[in-house]
């Protein structure tokens, strides 16, 4: 089974429960932390996109936030999560959910303010097509905020065959990250030494 087959039914069978427990509780405080550095760089986004939505839980969270928001959409390959993340939103018609990856998202181009992306950039399979990707869908002067594993502490992992090629530390995302067009990169940290978010601009 490809690495990117692997991941997506990975997601599919832990829709239901993805946001109980410990796990829940860390994928919550994770979110939270990467909406703060998203509204700090865009204090009034109107349109957002949120690119491996899973659940759709940043989604929720930013139409709390942001009344005067015009849509806020969720893009992930999991049916489970769509599923999940239909099922949990609220009765708010400037929110959905569509089947898609990071490489191919099902969006027309400089339509989103804000794209953010949350622990899900080490499971795209193409990750400088994504980000790409995510730089046609920005309007000029768009913010992206990627948010996941970045450290040193994790080059042995490029080693084994799942995770060979990916960028895993800040200088190897970095560089795809600039090689996609963006600039006014910055480095946050997110969560405790691993968890680190890159936020830049259109």
């Amino acid at each position: 089974m490809p690495p990117r087959d692997h991941d997506v039914g990975a997601f599919h069978e832990r829709a239901h429960g993805y946001e109980a427990g410990w796990l829940g509780e860390m994928h919550r405080q994770i979110v939270n932390r990467t909406i703060d550095i998203a509204l700090a760089k865009a204090p009034e986004p109107e349109c957002i996109l949120d690119i491996g939505c899973g659940t759709g839980l940043l989604l929720r969270e930013l139409a709390r936030r942001l009344p005067h928001a015009v849509e806020l959409v969720g893009v992930d390959p999991a049916a489970a999560m769509i599923d999940v993340a239909e099922r949990s939103a609220p009765a708010d018609g400037r929110l959905r959910f569509l089947a898609g990856t990071a490489e191919r998202l099902p969006l027309p181009d400089d339509a989103f303010d804000l794209v953010v992306s949350t622990t899900s950039f080490d499971h795209w399979a193409d990750q400088a097509g994504g980000l790409v990707e995510c730089a046609r869908v920005m309007a000029p002067g768009a913010h992206l905020v990627l948010t996941d594993q970045f450290s040193l502490w994790l080059l042995p992992t490029g080693l084994l065959r799942r995770h060979r090629h990916r960028a895993r530390t800040r200088r190897r995302a970095s560089q795809l990250i600039r090689d996609a067009g963006l600039g006014d990169l910055t480095w946050h940290d997110v969560y405790a030494v691993i968890i680190r978010a890159a936020t830049a601009t259109k």
